[in-house]
């Protein structure tokens, strides 16, 4: 390759990273996008090793949010909890869905109709049963916290049907 091929492959590499790395940085897992109010700051990923996320969650708690198990239904204190507040990530402490928002599904899970931000969850296909659902995870630390359907109440149709093992109550926000 001569001189001048080579400066121009860089010039066009480096033209490539610029507009690429934006999209780059997100996807490295650091820092995720910001919630759109005004002076929100960006999400920062948390991540953590198992042995680490063992110690300070407990076994119920690991297996629900690190290896993506299922609370039994009508197990979880949350479901009787009626006060005003935010259910937070058991693990990192994202705020994820306002007390506002709750309702009772009948299904023996906390149910919400809306998330506190599109930015706190984030949502992936899950084929491990028979039919294709939609999982919702922490947008911080990846915890697994339940499924979404579109059979709850209005204004947004929607239920996320959370696992309460995956979630703390913090009253009064």
């Amino acid at each position: 390759m001569d001189r001048r091929s080579f400066l121009s492959s860089g010039l066009a590499f480096g033209a490539l990273a610029v507009v690429c790395a934006p999209r780059l940085a997100g996807a490295s897992g650091r820092v995720l996008a910001a919630d759109k109010r005004a002076g929100a700051r960006p999400i920062v990923k948390v991540v953590k090793t198992d042995a680490e996320w063992k110690r300070i969650l407990t076994p119920e708690q690991y297996q629900v949010t690190r290896l993506k198990g299922t609370e039994t239904p009508y197990s979880s204190p949350l479901n009787k909890v009626h006060g005003r507040g935010t259910f937070a990530c058991v693990c990192c402490g994202l705020s994820l869905f306002s007390s506002r928002t709750k309702f009772e599904s009948g299904t023996g899970w906390p149910s919400f109709w809306a998330s506190i931000s599109k930015t706190h969850v984030r949502e992936e296909v899950d084929r491990s049963m028979a039919e294709e659902r939609t999982e919702v995870l922490c947008a911080r630390c990846d915890a697994h916290l339940g499924h979404v359907f579109d059979d709850g109440p209005k204004p947004t149709g929607l239920r996320y049907c959370m696992n309460g093992v995956a979630m703390k109550f913090v009253k009064g926000r």
